[in-house]
């Protein structure tokens, strides 16, 4: 009987104790947490622009005369030097042959003056003639010489107006319609253009970007841990589909657009099939640089404060909550680009953050997130045209 008593303490206090546990078990709030690492990060940015002829030519006649034939197909590939056009040749000939024969009688009295000048030059050395004579026969002489290259140039004037009585292609490229059928009349160095000519392989496309993203970017490239990407260019076109070839870069403007506040950049692209034509809406994704120890993080373990500002709940080596305000500098997928307040091996509360405050003790449980591997890490900025 004795020992019932002792027994009904026992329990008592076992039980206390078990009470007491379970209380402060119950109090640890469990939260799922990331842990964060650095990893390389790809920034890249997304422009809008058009695509153009690497070379556009337009064809226009450089005589007057009426088109007596076309000689080729619209929207073919034409050469170089190719005939495109032949002007009626006629009234071209005849002054070729008018300055031929002009020509040669320049020729014919070079030759009477030159033999005039010499006899001269003799009947002065033993006073057959006066010194004025012979001066003039010396001068006539010289005005024949004068007036057969005179006429040479005029005959090789005629000749190059012949010439481009057959109007010839200026590059090699298709060519799009013509402006003239045979029996139109053209007219010298006219304003319409007879057909157009543009040359499609390479192609290029011209992007505008605004000057804040370019000073953006210097303030990223002037930090240790980044550095310069490639010149490699994705094509994205009208219909949503990436072009399979990739471009480069070429060149980047040297001055800013007043009206837009944008800088062009222009990207070649190899175009053998002729799929991108000119004037075509694209959008182009270009790297821009690479941050060898970039800090990624979950976007559901970023809020904001009442403030605006992003704020991270992070946990500390003592299980404890602590708040950090973070600075995001862009987004890459489901993820943050963190370049201020976060760092490496901190544990980010991703669930049950709502449920905890700063100073709160936690039970932290790691959530298994996808492994995203470092080509994957692409930071993608976007503007439009």
């Amino acid at each position: 009987m004795k020992l019932y008593p002792l027994l009904l303490t026992l329990v008592c206090v076992i039980t206390a104790c078990s009470d007491k546990k379970s209380a402060e078990t119950a109090v640890l709030q469990e939260v799922g947490f990331v842990q964060l690492k650095t990893e390389p990060v790809i920034l890249q940015t997304e422009l809008s622009g058009r695509t153009s002829a690497a070379l556009n030519a337009e064809v226009r006649p450089q005589v007057t005369g009426i088109i007596k034939n076309r000689l080729f197909e619209e929207g073919s590939f034409v050469k170089a030097d190719q005939v495109l056009y032949q002007i009626d040749p006629a009234a071209y000939q005849a002054a070729v042959n008018q300055a031929q024969a002009t020509l040669a009688n320049a020729e014919a009295a070079v030759n009477a003056a030159r033999l005039k000048d010499l006899r001269y030059k003799d009947l002065l050395n033993i006073e057959g003639v006066s010194q004025q004579d012979a001066d003039d026969a010396h001068a006539s002489y010289l005005q024949a010489l004068a007036s057969v290259a005179q006429q040479k140039a005029a005959l090789s004037s005629a000749m190059i107006n012949l010439a481009y009585t057959k109007i010839r292609a200026p590059i090699s490229g298709k060519i799009g319609k013509s402006s003239v059928t045979s029996g139109a009349l053209v007219t010298e160095n006219q304003t319409t253009a007879l057909a157009t000519i543009r040359t499609l392989d390479p192609i290029y496309v011209d992007l505008a970007q605004s000057n804040v993203q370019l000073l953006q970017l210097r303030k990223i490239l002037e930090t240790p841990q980044a550095k310069a990407a490639g010149t490699d260019v994705t094509l994205q076109q009208e219909d949503g589909s990436i072009y399979e070839l990739k471009g480069k870069l070429k060149f980047s403007e040297i001055s800013v657009d007043e009206t837009t506040g944008s800088v062009t950049l222009r990207a070649e692209f190899p175009n053998p099939k002729g799929e991108l034509l000119p004037g075509s809406y694209v959008r182009a994704i270009l790297d821009e640089a690479i941050l060898e120890k970039g800090i990624l993080a979950p976007q559901q373990g970023i809020t904001r404060d009442a403030k605006g500002n992003a704020i991270a709940l992070v946990i500390n080596q003592d299980n404890k909550v602590e708040q950090h305000t973070v600075t995001t500098q862009r987004a890459i997928g489901t993820k943050w680009l963190i370049s201020e307040g976060l760092s490496a091996n901190d544990r980010l509360i991703i669930e049950g953050s709502n449920k905890v405050k700063q100073g709160d003790t936690v039970k932290p449980v790691e959530v298994k997130a996808k492994i995203v591997s470092a080509t994957e890490n692409t930071a993608s900025t976007s503007q439009s045209e």
